[in-house]
């Protein structure tokens, strides 16, 4: 959907969301429990310091929570053309066994190449077409069973490249990177608010009266990619696809209709919502590729409360939470949370944020 901001967009420079973010904060590893990890509230009078499972206390009976169903999959190949060793990072599946990929070692390629996967001699993909910035569309051929066996066989799990893992990712972050409502495959990021929850603790929400619904975006690659150039504006992300069925837009419309807030869980459950709500507040059914950047500027119309990790500075993300919340609020809160030892990115702990213009 098409949404109307105002008029007079406010002037953005990337220099405005850096921050300085000491090494020894940036998570290596989940908390365990994954909703023992600490949880910043932020709205009303300032940062307040909670854990994640004490988020049924937080939230509202009527409350509803949008979650994103998408599953990671060991997208990462090593590959060889010829001598040359590529790094392969699926990205997107297109139509007919395409997929775009993120290519390190892209130059190497010409079109009508053909690529020998190692692990998996099974696979050959073949380059259909080379494209900026490392992106490369590969034909891995129709059978998509073949390709989903040779990936649990020869891929990695996609870490992003903050979590340090010299040997490769560990036998745990298969699992320790897969959301709880992981359902339908095809992210190469998690969306990583999501790792925050147990079974314990969707127990305690349902308890407490606060219901979820799903909807699915692919995470891409692109989620690591930083912001090129000094104005945020002229940056384009990588389009992701994603679905709102409708039984999912019924179900948020009526939640709204009733007085419930609407909780997204994760930035990417809120792109995905944004992409489909109207300027009256009305989610649609959506089903396609999305790269909606969410800016200082943008007017909310479909979440009222946002659960979500810590981000990199300069990042689209933290960006996308500072126009969510306010700037200079945000700005106020990480500033808290690196004075607090709060755990950043992936493996981190967890932020509660309330939209800048809504009551918490």
């Amino acid at each position: 959907m098409t949404q109307t901001d105002a008029p007079a967009l406010p002037a953005l420079r990337a220099e405005d969301f850096d921050f300085a973010l000491p090494e020894a904060l940036i998570a290596q590893e989940p908390a365990r429990p994954r909703d023992s990890a600490r949880l910043l509230v932020v709205g009303g009078e300032g940062p307040e310091d909670r854990i994640v499972r004490e988020l049924p206390s937080l939230l509202r009976p009527g409350d509803l929570m949008v979650v994103n169903d998408t599953r990671v999959i060991p997208a990462r190949l090593r590959a060889r053309r010829g001598k040359a060793r590529i790094e392969i990072m699926l990205n997107r599946a297109e139509a007919g066994g395409t997929w775009h990929a993120l290519v390190r070692g892209a130059k190497k390629l010409r079109p009508g190449d053909i690529l020998s996967i190692e692990g998996a001699p099974e696979l050959a993909p073949r380059v259909l077409e080379k494209q900026e910035g490392g992106g490369v569309l590969l034909d891995f051929g129709p059978d998509q069973a073949l390709l989903a066996a040779a990936l649990e066989k020869a891929g990695e799990i996609p870490l992003p490249p903050y979590i340090a893992r010299p040997d490769g990712p560990r036998p745990e972050d298969r699992e320790d990177y897969q959301p709880i409502f992981a359902r339908q495959p095809g992210a190469v990021a998690a969306p990583t608010a999501s790792l925050h929850f147990t079974p314990e603790l969707l127990a305690g929400l349902e308890a407490r009266g606060v219901s979820q619904v799903e909807v699915t975006l692919h995470v891409g690659a692109g989620t690591f990619l930083p912001i090129r150039g000094d104005n945020p504006r002229e940056h384009k992300l990588h389009a992701e696809w994603g679905e709102v069925t409708e039984e999912a837009a019924a179900a948020i419309n009526a939640a709204r209709a009733r007085g419930g807030r609407i909780v997204a869980i994760g930035t990417t459950a809120l792109r995905l919502l944004e992409s489909a709500v109207d300027d009256q507040g009305v989610i649609h059914p959506f089903r396609g590729l999305t790269d909606i950047f969410l800016l200082p500027g943008h007017r909310f119309h479909s979440a009222d409360v946002l659960l979500t990790n810590f981000h990199l500075p300069k990042s689209s993300l933290f960006m996308l939470v500072s126009a969510f919340s306010g700037t200079a609020r945000m700005r106020d809160a990480y500033a808290h949370a690196v004075a607090a030892g709060y755990r950043f990115y992936s493996y981190g702990d967890a932020s509660l944020l309330f939209r800048e213009d809504s009551a918490q």
